[in-house]
């Protein structure tokens, strides 16, 4: 109830500060011209130009956004933020581009003085760096007078985030908010006296919401790419102005850096965890080449993942309990899970976030069946609550684990990783312990999966649980979600799945222990699609009948399979489904 009252006064701040500053002064100009920092696709823009919204899950074919009823939330928050610019901006050219200020001036006539969803802290700064960055773009061809609105809209969205950056979130949405609101300060006639104010509030939250390792408490990998993008535009805003760089933001950049690195595959992709997708295709690149920060190694923790690497594999684990706070509403059940990457192509993944595609597949993506782990049939290894604040995404994840645990050995031929975690002790008294070995040459992945009930008290409520079932065991499944681009199949008259990647290189799975196997289908959740894309995984079946069950698997490499492929011939293009964006 307390969530829900502290939401609608959020709000209504919000709108009480949109119409507050109705009167604020006009941006006068420019102090110097800023320069394009984000970077879209061609391809987005040649059908944004044509009508054609593809955002949050949805399609839209109109060529009047602010006039006709939006799909969903989600499609609204990004129709307002605005992010869709960099797009109209790539492509650039004359249809692009009229676009572009027709729908700018049609927002600034219906909204632009205080009215909306758009007026929120963290989609206006996301707004403002957009209009900033492509104000060439959006200004061409018209006179003083035709700019005049622009500059008017500019000056009422800074005055708006100088009063209500506070209420944005910790973690990414406020640094939307502050980072545009410093681009402002910098960039804008009029708008000096925000500077100090933003400047110092920049550097606390670097403070703040930056944790010793680099990471954010949201552990969202893709929330943190963002962050870090963000702040290397605030770093070059500053730069560019001759101004001191403050201490924190230095150190913020320095630590946020390595655990990107640590968190990337060896395609340069993301982990795709607790809500968090793969990432821009080039952005973390920009960014670290902005940032200038010296490589170095990192084998501890990486915002709570684990990382593994031989040869041109990576192996990432989510090795830490779920984020609690505001960041539980995002969070996913994926304790113990990894994805394992083989050069440039994804072999086992999660499924993703369903955020795009409706609250059901909100919900699934976050379950711990979408994750490739162990997870008890019926049961996630932490709970859904209920969501109290609609703003805040889904419901909260509740009864985690108390306790997550990781050891990690390095030895000539390999390194391994030694967790646990005892999500399901209090539902079944069972702790979950996982080991995963990769070899140097990043050819092999062994794995050992142990259901246990560790102490008495354990053993009792896992004995009640079995007593209730009549002793025909706990049902529980070891799943391997595979990419779409992975083509499996059983071999071996059903004891092992060979694994071929488009590369040419095949992967074999085999098991030891309880169980069955089998291949079943899945679900590949991505943003920028309409749907979710159909893949499949492998899953071991089993049964736990005592105290403890375990079941061995090997992912290897077949012998066959060379030592070097030339693999030149990616054609999955991270955000454009062929379909959508085809052209006669």
């Amino acid at each position: 109830m307390q969530q829900g009252w502290a939401g609608r006064k959020r709000r209504w701040g919000n709108r009480l500060a949109a119409r507050a500053v109705r009167s604020a002064p006009a941006a006068g100009g420019f102090t110097s011209m800023p320069e394009p920092r984000t970077v879209g696709f061609f391809a987005k823009g040649r059908q944004l130009a044509q009508g054609n919204f593809l955002l949050a899950g949805h399609m839209l074919e109109t060529h009047t956004p602010w006039a006709v009823e939006l799909p969903s939330a989600g499609f609204a928050a990004e129709l307002h933020g605005m992010g869709w610019l960099d797009h109209l901006a790539a492509a650039g050219d004359r249809p692009a581009r009229l676009a572009a200020q027709g729908w700018i001036g049609d927002w600034i006539t219906q909204y632009g003085k205080g009215k909306g969803p758009g007026w929120q802290p963290d989609l206006t700064g996301r707004r403002v760096l957009r209009w900033l960055h492509h104000a060439i773009f959006l200004t061409a061809g018209q006179d003083a007078d035709g700019t005049l609105p622009f500059f008017a809209a500019l000056g009422r969205q800074t005055a708006f985030l100088a009063r209500r950056w506070k209420a944005a979130d910790p973690g990414l949405p406020r640094f939307e908010a502050l980072t545009g609101l410093l681009y402002a300060a910098y960039a804008l006639i009029g708008m000096e006296r925000y500077r100090d104010e933003v400047t110092a509030a920049l550097a606390r939250a670097c403070a703040e919401d930056i944790a010793p390792d680099g990471g954010l408490a949201s552990r969202n990998p893709e929330d943190l790419l963002e962050v870090f993008t963000l702040l290397t535009w605030a770093l070059q805003a500053l730069q560019d102005a001759e101004v001191p760089i403050p201490p924190a933001l230095e150190s913020a950049l320095s630590r946020i850096a390595p655990c990107l690195r640590a968190l990337r595959h060896a395609d340069g992709g993301l982990a795709r965890f607790h809500g968090g997708g793969r990432g821009m295709e080039g952005r973390l690149d920009h960014a670290l080449s902005a940032a200038n920060v010296p490589v170095r190694p990192n084998h501890g923790s990486a915002m709570g993942f684990a990382r593994l690497e031989g040869g041109r594999s990576t192996l990432l684990v989510d090795a830490a309990a779920p984020p609690g706070g505001l960041a539980a509403h995002r969070a996913h059940a994926s304790m113990l899970a990894f994805e394992l990457t083989s050069n440039r192509r994804p072999l086992v993944v999660s499924s993703g976030s369903g955020l795009p595609f409706g609250p059901e597949w909100e919900k699934a993506g976050r379950a711990t069946n979408s994750h490739s782990t162990l997870s008890i049939d019926g049961w996630s290894s932490a709970r859904f609550g209920r969501a109290s604040r609609p703003e805040d995404g889904g419901a909260p994840l509740v009864e985690g684990p108390g306790l997550v645990t990781r050891h990690r050995t390095d030895e000539r031929d390999g390194s391994s990783l030694l967790l646990s975690h005892d999500g399901y002790v209090p539902t079944h008294g069972l702790t979950h312990v996982r080991t995963l070995s990769l070899d140097h040459d990043g050819r092999s992945v062994l794995g050992e999966d142990t259901l246990a009930a560790l102490e008495p008290a354990h053993r009792k409520t896992f004995e009640t649980l079995l007593n209730s079932t009549r002793m025909r065991g706990i049902a529980y499944a070891l799943r391997f979600h595979l990419h779409p681009d992975a083509d499996p199949s059983l071999d071996m008259n059903g004891s092992a799945v060979s694994v071929a990647l488009p590369s040419g290189e095949l992967w074999v799975f085999r098991f030891d222990g309880p169980g069955r196997l089998s291949l079943e289908p899945s679900v590949y959740l991505e943003k920028g699609r309409l749907a979710p894309r159909p893949c499949q995984q492998i899953v071991v079946r089993a049964a736990i009948l005592d105290e403890t069950s375990q079941i061995n698997w090997t992912l290897a490499k077949a012998q066959d399979t060379p030592l070097a492929i030339r693999d030149i011939g990616r054609d999955d293009d991270l955000a454009l489904p062929r379909d959508l964006f085809a052209f006669d």
